[in-house]
């Protein structure tokens, strides 16, 4: 709960400060009227003792006001209108002059109570729209830490389901082609004495042969084995070399020597990431080149991939650097780096397209789950 620190709040918690600090304006008006008594006349207690009964009213609450206009009338009585300090006054003059005091301080002491009661509802009012605000704040960060610990998990999961397809197609199907091929090649040399058979098991053999080799990519591509068993520097460098062959985009590929070897959710990351750059810059930049430039400093990993392409539109690359326009695979980058504590940015222009991700070397071995 938000706590009230006005001055009137603070005066309302306490019951001594209210009636001692009503007590004290009275004491206080009596002597202020006592030093202006000579100047002034009996007018001098009316000019302190209604600011007294506006302060009350208006801090103190109904209690302490009703006490001060008490102890004011009492000093009305035997002090403003009692000899010496007045001259003499018909009875009925005086008892007229304190029912007008008493009327004009019930009419100050009702406008005051009043007045206090809607400031102390508009104080209300106000704590508990803060304290609402607050609660649907925390619940906001509850919310939004919830969805990026999904989003953590979503990647995990995708990792491990590429391993999984990756080894059921080497260990199954590629197996099992690899018997065919070996009772394909018995079939061709028993019936090389029939060329049109023996030319339709040629045709067969070779199409195995090409079904194997496409398992083969398509299992690498899903998750290269070399990523876990070598490293990044290995898997890096044997992917551009299968894409510059596929794509005939020169890959200029610049990893230092002793690399070395980081976890694995950081390996992943790195090689997804440089995976998206050259799918798209085969799709869309046109660019003849593509450069890759990977450096472990200052404990923490820079990758910069380039090409000379035509570039991204201001209009995209606007689209591109905005968290809810992003496409699916610059999505899947920037979340990537993203859950690794990282930066992605790009940049763009007419001459080309630069992506560079920086991603801290000091992190856990997993991503949170």
């Amino acid at each position: 709960m938000v706590k009230d620190t006005s001055f009137s709040a603070r005066i309302q918690t306490n019951f001594f400060t209210r009636y001692g600090l009503a007590i004290a304006g009275t004491a206080g008006t009596l002597l202020v009227a006592s030093t202006l008594n000579p100047l002034l006349g009996a007018g001098a207690f009316y000019v302190t003792a209604f600011p007294a009964i506006a302060f009350s009213a208006w801090y103190c609450g109904l209690g302490p006001s009703v006490v001060t206009t008490i102890f004011a009338l009492v000093g009305l009585r035997y002090w403003v209108l009692a000899p010496p300090y007045a001259p003499a006054i018909t009875p009925w003059r005086q008892a007229l002059g304190m029912l007008i005091f008493l009327s004009a301080a019930a009419l100050i002491v009702l406008m005051g109570e009043v007045r206090r009661r809607e400031n102390y509802a508009l104080r209300k009012g106000q704590r508990e729209l803060e304290e609402r605000v607050r609660e649907r704040t925390i619940e906001l960060d509850a919310a939004n830490q919830e969805l990026r610990g999904l989003a953590a998990r979503l990647m995990q999961s995708q990792d491990d389901e590429r391993r999984r397809i990756a080894r059921e197609l080497h260990d199954s199907i590629g197996q099992t082609l690899a018997a065919l091929n070996m009772n394909l090649t018995t079939v061709v040399a028993d019936i090389e004495k029939l060329a049109r058979t023996g030319k339709k098991a040629s045709d067969s053999l070779a199409l195995v042969e090409e079904v194997s080799k496409e398992v083969r990519t398509v299992s690498y591509l899903l998750h290269p084995p070399l990523l876990d068993e070598a490293g990044l520097a290995s898997a890096l460098r044997w992917y551009a070399e299968g894409f510059s062959e596929r794509s005939k985009i020169q890959v200029d590929l610049d990893i230092p020597e002793g690399f070395g070897r980081f976890p694995q959710e950081l390996e992943t990351a790195i090689f997804r990431t440089v995976q998206e750059c050259l799918t798209n810059i085969h799709r869309h930049s046109g660019s003849p080149i593509a450069k890759i430039h990977l450096a472990h400093t200052e404990g923490e990993i820079r990758l910069k991939v380039e090409d000379r392409g035509v570039g991204i539109p201001a209009e995209k690359l606007d689209e591109a650097t905005s968290p809810g326009t992003l496409g699916v695979g610059v999505r899947g980058m920037r979340e990537r780096v993203r859950q690794l504590g990282g930066s992605l940015d790009i940049q763009s222009d007419g001459s080309g397209t630069t992506v560079a991700a920086r991603m801290p070397v000091t992190i856990s071995s997993s991503v949170a789950a």
